[in-house]
């Protein structure tokens, strides 16, 4: 039972959940490019569909088409159906779309709220294991376990980083080439798998294989991206800002620990 009530919001929590306000600001070199598609698709969207709706029903898609991936090859060095591949391209790029109009929906229908807001959050950083294992299977990257669980582990460690910065500053900041260009290049390799086979990844140039050039341009990406967000952790201090929705046990202890 004492479990259970410490995880009970207190009432400077509650307070700061009604006053949270969502902001967010972006660079994104795509996102300009797709706000045509985002908001002719959002104008089709019937008024009675809720926001959180739409994202989950985005996240099960998502779910499912990376199953399929996983059923053909479960430890990511069987060759997956060039299909199946296909499928999960469609599976990320109908996640993305959906992922982007649930807030405009929400605005739309004047639902919007901070609950809502942390719905969304929490379905992202569940599809980002599903995005992340996707990928890795249809490159075959089961072949270099620990390469694989880097691989993945960079994926986490970015999404945790983009909410620590923006509990930090209050803004959740997205860069020229952030989250919406890294889905679109997984789904780039989905389709490279589907068209090429997942064995084009083995291919030699010179003496390295293709994979691994594709590993080095996100690790290089990833380490940039870590840098900015780094730097706004850093002189932000930790919860400096307090302009976040309820903070979790789990934070505050990662708080504590850093000096917060």
């Amino acid at each position: 039972m004492q479990f259970y009530k410490e995880r009970i919001l207190n009432a400077a929590q509650l307070k700061r959940l009604s006053e949270h306000k969502y902001s967010c600001t972006s660079a994104s070199i795509l996102d300009a490019w797709l706000q045509p598609w985002w908001c002719w698709l959002v104008s089709k969207t019937p008024l009675w569909l809720a926001p959180n709706l739409i994202t989950i029903l985005g996240l099960l898609i998502n779910i499912v088409t990376t199953l399929i991936l996983v059923w053909y090859s479960p430890d990511a060095r069987q060759d997956p159906p060039r299909w199946a591949c296909a499928l999960c391209a469609l599976g990320v790029f109908v996640y993305q779309s959906l992922d982007a109009i649930d807030g405009k929906q929400a605005r739309r229908t004047g639902s919007q709220s901070p609950l809502g807001e942390l719905f969304d959050h929490g379905c992202d950083s569940i599809s980002t294991v599903f995005i992340a294992l996707g990928a890795c299977i249809a490159v075959k990257l089961g072949e270099y376990p620990t390469w694989m669980f880097f691989q993945c582990f960079c994926a986490m460690t970015l999404f945790y980083c983009a909410h620590w910065q923006a509990y930090v500053t209050g803004t959740l900041k997205m860069g020229r080439i952030d989250v919406t260009e890294a889905q679109y290049s997984i789904m780039v390799i989905h389709l490279i798998s589907a068209i090429l086979g997942p064995d084009f990844w083995a291919t030699q140039v010179g003496s390295i294989e293709v994979r691994y050039s594709l590993g080095g341009v996100a690790v290089v990406g990833a380490a940039l991206s870590l840098g900015t967000l780094a730097a706004a952790i850093v002189a932000g201090g930790v919860g400096k800002n307090g302009s976040t929705v309820a903070v979790s046990a789990p934070l505050r202890f990662l708080n504590w620990v850093l000096g917060g």
